[in-house]
């Protein structure tokens, strides 16, 4: 009796493993009434005989007897308490939890944003997951492998995962601005919808962590334009002059006299218009009306010949005495313009 006296037990020196089969003797097996099964901490352990399962075994240690083998001694049919050995496939199942499982977008998420329209959206994290009924799992998934690893599975619980997060990203009116001050609300969607599907195969989801939830390159710089046009003011007029002052800064940057040339009037121009633009926001922030001031336009006058009083340069008429203005008067020697009231030419002294 003593041959078959064995103490089955798994040591686990891994840190993936999720099922290791207990290999056993050609021939048979060593399982009889003397024989004892030590299930640790964090473990459970599967006998399955002739592919039906017998029973699971949770944390503990146990004589291997008939009397916690109702179901096995009815399969084998043991007709002398368990003095013959019977061949039993063993399967110890890691029920530890199993951290650090990457998961990404392979491709962005569509979705359609309150405040910029139909957009992309790409995200990535971690998770962590255990095995929560072992029998279950043993149907399911890893069957009758002598091992079955963390990344035998991970790529499937992936796929799930970012399938429950495409469908809480396309549901929620979130903004993508908004997205960073939600993470922590999708990770409890996305819990809630994906558990069902791990219970499903026998495991458990027990983390679910959102690291980062971004949009492709030209929709980030477009929201940093956006951000730095509101510094501005909410302008309509803004955007064009901001346009002037970067064409500046391109055009002077030109080599030759020309790109100089263009560069300082570009830079004139939008140095007038930027500075038209704080002005006007000065003076809106303020309330106070802005005032505009047309300049004074040059007036010419002359002497009426007849009372003196000072008309208008175009007048034919004196609008004092009435006196018929005489047209221009030039001098008869040397052709020089002479006002009206003159009697010697300025010029040649000829009396007129």
């Amino acid at each position: 009796m003593a041959l078959f006296l064995r103490i089955l037990e798994w040591t686990d020196d891994s840190k993936d493993t999720l099922v290791y089969k207990l290999p056993l003797k050609k021939g048979g097996t060593e399982i009889n009434h003397k024989s004892k099964l030590i299930v640790r901490e964090s473990q459970q352990a599967i006998f399955v005989h002739k592919g039906q399962i017998c029973d699971v075994f949770p944390a503990g240690t146990y004589d291997l007897n008939t009397d916690i083998f109702p179901i096995l001694s009815k399969l084998a049919g043991w007709k002398y308490g368990f003095q013959t050995p019977i061949r039993v496939d063993v399967y110890f199942v890691n029920t530890k939890q199993f951290t650090g499982c990457k998961w990404g977008t392979a491709n962005p998420i569509m979705k359609r944003d309150p405040e910029f329209g139909p957009i992309r959206v790409k995200g990535y994290g971690s998770y962590a997951f255990k095995v929560d009924d072992a029998g279950v799992f043993l149907k399911e998934l890893f069957g009758t492998n002598s091992s079955f690893e963390t990344h035998d599975i991970t790529d499937w619980l992936k796929s799930m995962l970012i399938s429950a997060l495409t469908d809480a990203i396309g549901e929620t009116n979130v903004s993508v601005l908004d997205l960073a001050g939600n993470t922590l609300e999708f990770n409890q969607i996305v819990k809630a919808t994906i558990q069902n599907k791990f219970k499903e195969v026998g495991l458990l989801l027990t983390n679910l962590f959102i690291e980062n939830m971004s949009v492709p390159q030209d929709v980030e710089k477009a929201i940093d334009e956006r951000t730095k046009l509101g510094i501005l003011g909410d302008k309509t007029d803004v955007m064009m002059k901001v346009a002037a002052a970067e064409a500046m800064k391109d055009a002077a940057k030109n080599e030759g006299m020309g790109g100089a040339f263009m560069g300082a009037g570009v830079g004139i121009g939008a140095g007038a218009g930027m500075g038209n633009v704080f002005a006007q926001a000065f003076n809106s922030s303020s309330n106070q009306p802005q005032q505009t001031q047309s300049p004074a336009q040059p007036t010419s006058s002359k002497t009426c010949p007849s009372c003196k009083a000072s008309i208008s340069s175009n007048a034919k008429f004196c609008p004092e005495c009435g006196a018929k203005i005489p047209s221009k008067k030039f001098c008869s020697n040397c052709g020089a313009e002479l006002s009206s009231s003159a009697k010697f030419c300025p010029d040649c002294g000829t009396k007129q």
